[in-house]
C-alpha cells in the first residue's frame, strides 16, 4: 500500500462495462511466444472434461425417478400435449421453452394424449415418455455447468478460480432439482449464461471492431439473449446486464482521450447502430419469430380460448363459442356472465340493508348481484331506449353503440345504477332496479345503458357467446363491473355487482351465455358453416402480451411455499415438489445451504472491498495498483452487475415469488466467488503492462504471423504466463477447502433433491438446518 502525494491525479478507474482484460485474445496470443493451444491449455481443457462429465452424471442419475407427476410439471407437460394436439391454450410464459418440450416429445412419437392433469399421476399407467421430456432441461443444465466455467477461462482467470466458479454450480442442489424436472428454469438458466459467455468473446474483440468474428460474437450475444426472454420475461434482467455493459463501453468510446484513439462521431454511430442492430433487433426478431411459430402450431380451439377476444377465437378450428353464437333481438331474454369470475348478472326481491358495517347509507333498492350458478332470477329481457311501433316490435337486431334498457323478467323491474356508493367500494356506484313506473318516468335517463361490444367496428351485431361487450351507465358513464370478494349474509354470499369509472379496465367485460327466450325449432339456431378467421400476426401478438402481462401482475394470491427475495440468498426455505408416503420419499427443492451461504458471503466482501477502496482514494492512499482495480471493476465487477440485475428487481414485484427465481442470480454469484476467491489471494492481474508498442490498433491490422512491437506499447500477460513464478499453493488450498465443503453440503442433502432414498425421522430433523418445512420429520 502506498501514500499518494499530495497534488497526485488519481488513477481513473473503469466502469463495470468489461468482462475481460483490456485487449483481445487474437492480439495477445500474437504477443506472447507461441506454443500450441493443447500445450499451452491442457489443463483447462482436462478440468473442462472432467466437470462436463460430472454435470451429465449429476443431471441424469436417476432421471426416471419418480414416476409421477411432480410440481409444476402438471403445467409445462399439460403445455407439450396442447402442442403437440394443437390445441390452443393460454400460459403467463413466452413460447421457446414450452416448445423445446414439445419437440422432444415430437422426436419420441409422443401423440400428447396425457394432459399431466394431476401431481402424482403415474407416467407408466399413462405410457408417458416422460424421461425424454426431462432429458431436455437435464441436457440443458448439465451444458450450463461447463458454459460457466469457460466464462471464467475466457475472463482470464486461474484454473482454480474457474473450478470453484463452476463447481458451485454443478453441486448445488437447486439447479439439480430444476434440471431433472419438466421445468422451464433450465432452458432461462442455460440462455443467461451463453449470453453472459457470448459477451465476454464479443467485448475481447473489441479492438478488432467490425471483423468476422467481432460480427459472429455480437450476433450469438444477441440470440443468446432472445432465447432468454423467449423462455421467460424475466429474462428481461439478461438484457439489463448486457446492456449496462454496452452503455459503459459505448460511453468509453465517446472518450476523446481513449486509449485506441478518438472516435469519429460517424465512426461511433456505426458502433453504436451495430450493437442495436446485434442486441436489440435481431433478439427481437427471434423473440417474434417464436409467437409466429406458436400461433401457427396451435390452430384448434381449447382451454386458452377464454382468454382471447372473440375475433382472435375465430382464427381457431372447432371453437365453440363462435359456433355456437346467435344474433340477439330487441326483446330477446338473456342471461349474461362475466368474462373472468362466470358469475351471472342477477337479482332477487331482497333489498339492499339501510346501512352498511362501515356505516354508510344505501338506497335500499333491489339487490343486483353476482350469482355462480344457472337461475330464472338470471333472465334479462333487452328493451330498446326507444319503442318500436306496436306492428314492427320484433326482428331488430341488438347493436354495438345501441342504447338499451334491461328488464328483470321475474321482479319485473328494470336495471339501473345511480349516484349511489355500491356496499364494498365508495368510488363505484350502486347498481339496483326500479319499477316500470319509475323506469318510464324520473328514473329514465338512469336505466338507460350503452351496449359497447368490444372490437367491434361500427354498428356490428350484438351475438350470444362471441360478443363481448362492456356495459356502460349512459349518464354516468360508469361500466358494470364485479369481482370475487362475496357479499355478507344479507345477500347470501353472492357477488357485488358496481359502477366502475375505470372503463378502460378489461375486467368490465360480460358476454352473453344464453337466450332462453328462443324456441328450440326457430330457425336462428339453425348452425351456418364458417369459415376461419385470418386475423394480422401482430394484432394476435399484441392481444397475446396484453393477457399474458395481466394475468402475470394478477398472480398475487398467498401460496404455502411462496418466498421474499430477501430470503433467498440465505437459503432460508425451499419447494416442496413431491412426496411418497409409503417409502417416506420426497423431493424438497432447495439450494446446497454451503454453497449459497460461501456465494453470499463473498458478495458482501466485494462491496467492502469496493466501498474501503473508494474511502481509501478519497483519503489519497492507493489500497490497489491501477492494473488490479481496473481488473477487480471492470471483470469481478461485471459478475457482481450480473448478480444485481438478476436480484434486486425482484424486490419491486408484487406477484407470487418462489426460490427458483433467484437460480440466475445465483450463477452470477458463482462467478463473482470464483473471480473474488482469485482476487483475496493477491494474484497479479492478467493485464501486466510491460514496454511494448502502443498502437495495438495498427498492430491487429496485420492477418497473419506475430504482431509487430516496438518502445511503449503495453504487453498482456496471460494467466498461465504470469503465474510461472509464482506459488500457487494458497489459492488451490483455499479452492480445494471451499469444494470439500460444497460437495459435502451437496451430498448431505442428496436425498431430498433425488427423492431416493427415503429417510428416517431422525435423518429428516437433521436435514432441517434452517427450520425447512420438510416432510416425514415427525
Amino acid at each position: 500500500m502506498s501514500t499518494r502525494p499530495k497534488g497526485a491525479q488519481i488513477p481513473k478507474k473503469s466502469g463495470l462495462a468489461s468482462p475481460k482484460s483490456e485487449f483481445s485474445k487474437d492480439q495477445l496470443d500474437g504477443l506472447r511466444p507461441q506454443k500450441s493451444g493443447a500445450a499451452a491449455e491442457w489443463d483447462y481443457i482436462i478440468a473442462l472434461f472432467i466437470i462436463t462429465a460430472a454435470a451429465f452424471v449429476t443431471r441424469f442419475w436417476g432421471i426416471s425417478h419418480p414416476n409421477e407427476v411432480v410440481f409444476d410439471e402438471v403445467h409445462f407437460g399439460k403445455f407439450a400435449s396442447y402442442y403437440l394436439q394443437r390445441t390452443y391454450f393460454f400460459d403467463v410464459h413466452p413460447p421457446f421453452g414450452k416448445l423445446l418440450f414439445a419437440l422432444m416429445g415430437w422426436f419420441v412419437g409422443y401423440d400428447g394424449h396425457f394432459h399431466f392433469d394431476n401431481i402424482g399421476d403415474s407416467y407408466i399407467a399413462n405410457n408417458v415418455p416422460y424421461v425424454a421430456f426431462r432429458a431436455m432441461p437435464a441436457l440443458l443444465g448439465a451444458l450450463t455447468v461447463p458454459t460457466v466455467f469457460l466464462i471464467m477461462w475466457e475472463s482470464g482467470y486461474t484454473l482454480p478460480a474457474a473450478i470453484v466458479a463452476s463447481g458451485l454450480v454443478l453441486f448445488d442442489n437447486a439447479h439439480i432439482g430444476q434440471t431433472r424436472l419438466i421445468l422451464l428454469d433450465a432452458t432461462l438458466v442455460f440462455a443467461m449464461s451463453v449470453s453472459v459467455l457470448c459477451y465476454v468473446r464479443f467485448y475481447k474483440l473489441r479492438h478488432e471492431p467490425f471483423g468476422r468474428k467481432w460480427w459472429k460474437w455480437l450476433l450469438l450475444t444477441g440470440v443468446a439473449l432472445s432465447c432468454v426472454i423467449s423462455t421467460k420475461y424475466v429474462g428481461v434482467f439478461t438484457f439489463l446486464t448486457i446492456g449496462s455493459a454496452v452503455a459503459l463501453d459505448l460511453w468509453g468510446l465517446l472518450d476523446i482521450n481513449r486509449k485506441g484513439g478518438a472516435l469519429s462521431l460517424p465512426e461511433f454511430g456505426k458502433h453504436f447502430a451495430a450493437r442495436v442492430f446485434g442486441l436489440i433487433m435481431v433478439p427481437f426478431f427471434f423473440y417474434l419469430f417464436w409467437f409466429q411459430v406458436h400461433f401457427a402450431i396451435l390452430y384448434r380451439s381449447g382451454p386458452g380460448d377464454d382468454f382471447m377476444s372473440p375475433e382472435f377465437q375465430e382464427t381457431l378450428s372447432d371453437n365453440i363459442m363462435t359456433a355456437n353464437s346467435v344474433g340477439i333481438d330487441y326483446y330477446d331474454s338473456i342471461t349474461m356472465r362475466h368474462k373472468e369470475t362466470k358469475t351471472y348478472l342477477h337479482s332477487h326481491p331482497d333489498k339492499y340493508p339501510l346501512r352498511y358495517e362501515d356505516g354508510r347509507v344505501s338506497s335500499q333498492g333491489q339487490q343486483v348481484t353476482g350469482y355462480p350458478f344457472n337461475d330464472t332470477n338470471n333472465h334479462w329481457q333487452v328493451i330498446p331506449a326507444e319503442p318500436f311501433p306496436d306492428d314492427d316490435l320484433l326482428g331488430h337486431r341488438v347493436k354495438s353503440g345501441d342504447l338499451i334498457k334491461l328488464r328483470h323478467l321475474v321482479t319485473d323491474s328494470y336495471l339501473l345504477s345511480h349516484d349511489v356508493a355500491s356496499p364494498y367500494y365508495p368510488t363505484n356506484q350502486e347498481f339496483t332496479t326500479v319499477a316500470l313506473e319509475e323506469a318510464n318516468g324520473k328514473r329514465f335517463n338512469d336505466t338507460l345503458f350503452e351496449l359497447r361490444i368490444e372490437g367491434a367496428k361500427g354498428k356490428s351485431d350484438f351475438k350470444s357467446m362471441s360478443g363481448h361487450f362492456k356495459l356502460i351507465h349512459f349518464p354516468t358513464k360508469v361500466a358494470m363491473w364485479t369481482h370475487t370478494k362475496p357479499l355478507p349474509d344479507w345477500a347470501y354470499k353472492q357477488a357485488e355487482i358496481n359502477g366502475n369509472k375505470n372503463v378502460q379496465q378489461s375486467s368490465n367485460i360480460w358476454y352473453v351465455d344464453d337466450i332462453p327466450s328462443i324456441p328450440a325449432d326457430s330457425d336462428r339456431l339453425k348452425k351456418e358453416q364458417r369459415k376461419i378467421k385470418q386475423v394480422p400476426f401482430l394484432k394476435k401478438y399484441f392481444e397475446l402480451q396484453r393477457a399474458i402481462f395481466f394475468h402475470n401482475n394478477a398472480l398475487t394470491s398467498s401460496h404455502p411455499y411462496a418466498s421474499q427475495p430477501i430470503q433467498w440468498p440465505f437459503l432460508l426455505r425451499g419447494v416442496s415438489f413431491w412426496t411418497q408416503n409409503d417409502t417416506r420419499q420426497q423431493i424438497y427443492f432447495l439450494g446446497n445451504p454451503v454453497g449459497w451461504w460461501i456465494a453470499s458471503s463473498l458478495l458482501a466482501v466485494f462491496a467492502g472491498i469496493v466501498g474501503a477502496d473508494q474511502l481509501s482514494q478519497r483519503r489519497g492512499v492507493d489500497s490497489l495498483d491501477e492494473r488490479t482495480r481496473s481488473r477487480f471493476y471492470n471483470s469481478t465487477g461485471f459478475f457482481f452487475l450480473a448478480w444485481a440485475a438478476h436480484y434486486l428487481p425482484f424486490y419491486l414485484m408484487g406477484r407470487q415469488l418462489f426460490l427458483h427465481h433467484y437460480l440466475p442470480a445465483h450463477l452470477a454469484s458463482a462467478l463473482v466467488t470464483g473471480a473474488l476467491l482469485e482476487f483475496v489471494f493477491n494474484l497479479d492481474p492478467v493485464a501486466l503492462e510491460q514496454n511494448v508498442d502502443s498502437k495495438m490498433s495498427a498492430s491487429s491490422s496485420n492477418k497473419g504471423g506475430m504482431k509487430s512491437t516496438g518502445p511503449g506499447t503495453k504487453r498482456v500477460v496471460p494467466a498461465k504466463d504470469r503465474i510461472s513464478g509464482n506459488s500457487m499453493l494458497a489459492l488451490w488450498g483455499a479452492a480445494g477447502v471451499v469444494m470439500t465443503l460444497v460437495v459435502g453440503g451437496w451430498w448431505f442433502f442428496l436425498p431430498l433433491t433425488y427423492g431416493k432414498p427415503g429417510l428416517s425421522v431422525e435423518e429428516v430433523v437433521r436435514r432441517k438446518w434452517l427450520g425447512y418445512d420438510l416432510h416425514f420429520a415427525k
